[in-house]
């Protein structure tokens, strides 16, 4: 997910984005354990994403 989608977002449409993301980190993670994962690098594009939003939500916190 790129940044210009991000910011195009409102808070509660990143809200539920964030709340997916973390979900799906989980379950790769779940994934990972069982030996089940067919791609792992799919997990360091999840946190890449959770964390572009996190950002993002902050910046929007701070100019507030």
């Amino acid at each position: 997910m790129k940044t210009t989608e991000i910011r195009e977002m409102s808070a509660s449409e990143l809200d539920s984005k964030l709340a997916g993301l973390k979900e799906e980190l989980f379950n790769l993670r779940f994934q990972m354990a069982t030996g089940q994962c067919e791609n792992p690098m799919k997990i360091r594009e999840v946190k890449k994403s959770i964390a572009r939003i996190k950002t993002i939500q902050r910046q929007r916190e701070l100019n507030a």
